[in-house]
């Protein structure tokens, strides 16, 4: 009997060695492909503005950027090459800035105003 329960010992524990070795699941997944437009955006102003990008005809808010700030501002939803105009209000609404001609997005975008 003592040999029957050390064979079958052996048995359980080869059998788990070699499952433990054996080929393991992974999981593949490919990273995104959209790459993300950014805009360096400098704010020259005493106040803060509203940063939009304007495709379309349809105004996207981005961010909100205070006075005397530099920001990378990511642009989300607009695909990279896409032409578009900028557009900066100041938050009490009494001044507006506006690229004069569309622009292409890049991986970033430099903008000031003003």
């Amino acid at each position: 009997m003592k040999r029957f329960c050390v064979g079958l010992g052996l048995t359980v524990m080869m059998s788990m060695s070699i499952n433990a070795c054996g080929p393991r699941q992974a999981s593949v997944r490919t990273a995104p492909t959209s790459a993300e437009a950014t805009i360096h955006f400098t704010n020259n102003l005493d106040q803060p503005v509203n940063v939009y990008v304007v495709q379309g005809g349809n105004e996207t808010f981005v961010r909100q950027v205070g006075s005397n700030t530099t920001e990378n501002l990511p642009v989300r939803g607009i695909a990279l090459g896409s032409q578009v105009l900028l557009r900066a209000v100041t938050v009490d609404g009494k001044k507006q800035f506006d690229t004069q001609n569309p622009v292409a997005l890049t991986s970033t975008y430099t903008w000031r105003v003003p």
